[in-house]
């Protein structure tokens, strides 16, 4: 096995394959990366046994062939060369020798036949759209997933294709988060399936690393199979199990007919809720009190440390509503609200808020459960 490479390309190669490479396992061969030389194509996977990714880049093949190099050693290898042309050759005796300018080095692989196959997907129910749209929903929505294993469905993040329209939803408990956008394309018909969270996380960051290796492909596409999914972005795809049980039915978890209705500018709430926050620690929790007047939002919180308090401005009458919160999941979810100005819904201090789309378009939800609060 020969080719020769651009070191920058078989460092982007190695770093997304390498996402998903176990770093301790009982098969010596999935701590490493199996690289398969074929036509004038180099194909670089990763499989932990829950998720693997394969991507594939263009190179000049000499010889083709397979084998499975120690992920770690040969990233660092290859990070350290010049930059310049990567010659990577495998001898018969399994020993590979890397070559780039005047460096030169050679370490010992790992035959192919030793490493698991990744799971086949089949193509029945498939979805396409653009791949930065796909990235901001991860991200809106990923941060309100589970780490809580006693409920393993919980923590990964609902898929579910309907009415031409993706909606992703995650919740942990304390707070839901919704996503809703139209697709480019549908095949197979409605479905839903839950996607582990850690998987998203990393399907988050291909999008990033497609767009920033120059891959000229916009759109990804995610396709269910019987007990895989699939993600593909541009050279590169992700499949990961997908998460079995009932997820919560959060559409009737959501309360409707709130009487109060608000609205206030994201990033002035933050910073509200950010400056009282200061009084608050791990060792001195204290939720975040608010008290939604008119046209303004008292906030303050209260430790043994002191006292802090603030008042952002808002539109609307909150009738003098106090109610507390747990002031980093209340922050989280107005930072990754993806509009400028929110609309807050409440009706009292022991039911949920909603944070929504100021034009009430259905693009996204937030809700978070209030703290009960100590009489002062």
């Amino acid at each position: 096995m020969k080719f020769t490479c651009e070191k920058v390309l078989l460092q982007n190669a190695i770093s997304t394959a390498g996402r998903a490479v176990a770093q301790k396992s009982s098969i010596p061969a999935l701590e490493g990366i199996l690289i398969r030389a074929s036509g004038q194509e180099l194909i670089f996977s990763g499989y932990n046994m829950q998720t693997g990714i394969r991507t594939r880049l263009s190179a000049n093949v000499v010889e083709e062939g397979e084998i499975v190099v120690s992920s770690r050693l040969f990233s660092e290898i290859i990070r350290k060369m010049p930059d310049d042309v990567v010659t990577f050759f495998v001898s018969e005796r399994m020993t590979v020798h890397l070559s780039c300018g005047a460096a030169d080095f050679e370490i010992s692989g790992l035959s192919a036949a030793e490493y698991p196959d990744l799971p086949e997907v089949e193509d029945e129910y498939s979805i396409r759209m653009d791949r930065k749209i796909l990235k901001e929903m991860i991200e809106e929505v990923a941060f309100a997933v589970s780490t809580n294993e006693s409920r393993p469905i919980h923590t990964g993040a609902l898929f579910e294709v309907a009415d031409n329209s993706l909606t992703m939803a995650a919740v942990d408990g304390f707070r839901l988060a919704v996503r809703r956008e139209p697709l480019e394309k549908v095949e197979g018909g409605e479905f839903f399936f839950v996607a582990p969270g850690q998987a998203l996380n990393e399907v988050k960051g291909i999008c990033g690393e497609s767009k920033a290796s120059g891959d000229e492909e916009t759109s990804a596409s995610v396709t269910l199979g019987k007990r895989h999914i699939l993600f593909a972005v541009g050279n590169t795809e992700l499949i990961c199990r997908r998460l079995e049980g009932e997820f919560l039915d959060y559409r009737n978890a959501i309360p409707k007919n709130n009487p109060i209705s608000v609205t206030v500018e994201t990033k002035d709430l933050i910073g509200s809720i950010d400056r009282v926050s200061v009084m608050i620690s791990e060792k001195l929790k204290s939720p975040v009190r608010c008290v939604f007047d008119h046209d303004k939002i008292l906030l303050s919180a209260k430790t043994a440390t002191g006292d802090a308090k603030d008042i952002c401005s808002m539109t609307g009458d909150g009738g003098g509503l106090e109610i507390g919160f747990n002031n980093r999941y209340l922050m989280e979810a107005l930072r990754y609200a993806p509009t400028d100005k929110v609309r807050i819904e409440l009706n009292t201090s022991v039911s949920p808020a909603l944070i929504l789309p100021v034009e009430d378009d259905g693009r996204f939800l937030y809700m978070v459960l209030p703290v009960r609060l100590k009489a002062n």
